[in-house]
C-alpha cells in the first residue's frame, strides 16, 4: 500500500530533499544539488517566491520507505497576468512503479481542485527562474546545476496517467574553435552589426563590477520574453533572491553585456563555469573539500554552461547576439573553453538555434512540460 505524505516538519523537508541522493545514486549522469539550497528553496521564510505563490510538498511510501516526492505550486501572479488558472508541479521523482507516481499526482490534482484550478504543467518551479521540463532524451548525459535529472520511465508514468506534452526545449553542446579557426562569417556579420548600431560590448573584471549591472539585465529579461505564453514576470525580491543565490558561482570574464550609443542595456548574455563534475564530487554538500571542488570548476574549466540571454525586442532581428558571442568566443579562447552547452531553449526559438549552425553544434538533450485538465 502507497501512502502520501505532506511534508511539513523539519524531519520531513531534510527526507524530501534527500530522496534523489537515493533514487540515483547509481546514475552517473544524475548532478546532485546543493542540498541546503534545496531546503532553503521550500522555506517561506527565506524563499520571497512564497508571497506570490503558494505549495505543498509530498513524500509517497511503500513499506515504510519513501518511493517519490512530488510539489503541487500555484503562482498566482502567473494567474492573474495570465488569466490561466494553472497548477504546476514540480521535483517529481519517483521509483519505477505507476501507482507511486499515481498517488502522488492525485495529490496535486486534489490540491488544485481545491483552489478551482483548471488544468496541471509541469514539471516545473515556482517561476521562470527555477528548473523546468523533464528529461525526455539525453539520459547518457550530465545535468547542469539548472536542470533537473529524470529516468526514461518517469515520461512513460505521465502519458499513462493522461497527461500530453504541451511545451518542448532543446539542448545543445557546441564547440568553441580555435582563434583561427572561429567562422568568419560570425566576426564579419558582428562588426557590421556593431558599427552600423554603434553598439558596444561591457567586459567585466571582478564581480563588484557586474553588480550594477543585475538589475537591468531581470529588467530586460522581462521585456525580452513578455511575449511568451508561459512567461511570469520576475518581481523585484525575487530578482534579489536569485541574485543572491548564483551571483557566488559566477565569473566575470563570462558575462557580457552590450549597451546602444546612449549606454542604455539592450542585451546580455551569462555563461558560467560548468559545475556538473564539480557537484558530482561534493554530493551535495558544501564544506572545505567542496568550496575547493567548486572554486576550481570556477576558475579552471574548460567547459561552461549557458545560462541566460536577454535582447531587447528592438535589437532581436539586428545580430546582437553575433556582437556578444563574437566578443565570448574571444573569452572563450583565451581561457582555454573548447566546449559551451546551451541552457534549455524552447523548440520554436529557431532564431537561436539557427545561429548555432555557424558552428560545430550537437542537440544532445530534449525536456518537456506535460499538461492535463482538472
Amino acid at each position: 500500500m502507497i501512502e502520501v505524505v505532506k511534508v511539513e516538519s523539519k524531519k520531513n523537508i531534510k527526507d524530501f530533499v534527500m530522496f534523489p541522493f537515493e533514487l540515483y545514486k547509481d546514475c552517473e549522469y544524475w548532478v546532485p544539488p546543493i542540498i541546503n539550497e534545496e531546503i532553503d528553496a521550500m522555506d517561506k521564510k527565506k524563499n520571497p517566491v512564497f508571497k506570490n505563490a503558494e505549495a505543498e510538498f509530498y513524500l509517497a511510501y511503500k513499506d515504510n520507505k519513501i518511493v517519490g516526492r512530488i510539489a503541487a505550486i500555484v503562482n498566482w501572479v502567473e494567474i492573474e497576468e495570465q488569466k490561466k488558472n494553472k497548477l504546476r508541479f514540480g521535483w517529481y521523482d519517483t521509483a519505477d512503479d505507476i501507482n507511486v507516481s499515481k498517488a502522488l499526482m492525485d495529490k496535486v490534482l486534489e490540491f488544485g481542485n481545491s483552489r478551482k484550478l483548471e488544468f496541471v504543467d509541469g514539471p516545473v518551479g515556482f517561476s521562470n527562474m527555477d528548473k523546468a521540463g523533464l528529461l525526455i532524451e539525453g539520459y547518457d548525459e550530465l545535468n547542469t546545476m539548472i536542470t533537473w535529472y529524470h529516468y526514461p520511465y518517469q515520461k512513460e508514468h505521465l502519458n499513462k496517467l493522461g497527461f500530453s506534452k504541451l511545451a518542448e526545449w532543446v539542448e545543445y553542446k557546441i564547440k568553441i574553435f580555435s582563434a583561427e579557426e572561429s567562422p568568419e562569417k560570425v566576426r564579419k556579420f558582428s562588426k557590421i552589426v556593431q558599427e552600423r548600431y554603434n553598439l558596444k560590448v561591457v567586459n567585466f573584471k571582478s564581480t563588484k563590477e557586474i553588480i550594477p549591472y543585475v538589475d537591468k539585465m531581470f529588467e530586460l529579461l522581462n521585456v525580452t520574453y513578455s511575449n511568451l505564453q508561459t512567461y511570469v514576470t520576475i518581481k523585484q525580491y525575487q530578482i534579489d533572491f536569485y541574485k543572491e543565490k548564483f551571483i557566488k558561482y559566477m565569473h566575470p570574464d563570462f558575462i557580457k553585456c552590450c549597451l546602444d550609443e546612449n549606454n542604455n542595456l539592450i542585451a546580455f548574455l551569462i555563461t558560467m563555469p560548468s559545475f556538473s563534475r564539480a557537484l558530482k564530487k561534493i554530493n551535495g554538500k558544501i564544506g572545505l573539500m567542496g568550496y575547493f571542488h567548486l572554486f576550481k570548476a570556477q576558475h579552471f574549466n574548460d567547459r561552461v554552461s549557458l545560462y541566460l540571454i536577454g535582447v531587447d525586442p528592438k535589437y532581436q532581428s539586428k545580430g546582437v547576439t553575433a556582437v556578444i558571442f563574437n566578443e565570448l568566443q574571444q573569452t572563450f579562447n583565451n581561457r582555454g573553453i573548447v566546449e559551451v552547452e546551451t541552457n534549455p531553449e524552447l523548440v520554436e526559438n529557431k532564431a537561436i538555434q539557427a545561429f548555432w549552425k555557424n558552428y560545430e553544434s550537437i542537440l544532445h538533450k530534449r525536456r518537456a512540460t506535460f499538461t492535463k485538465s482538472l
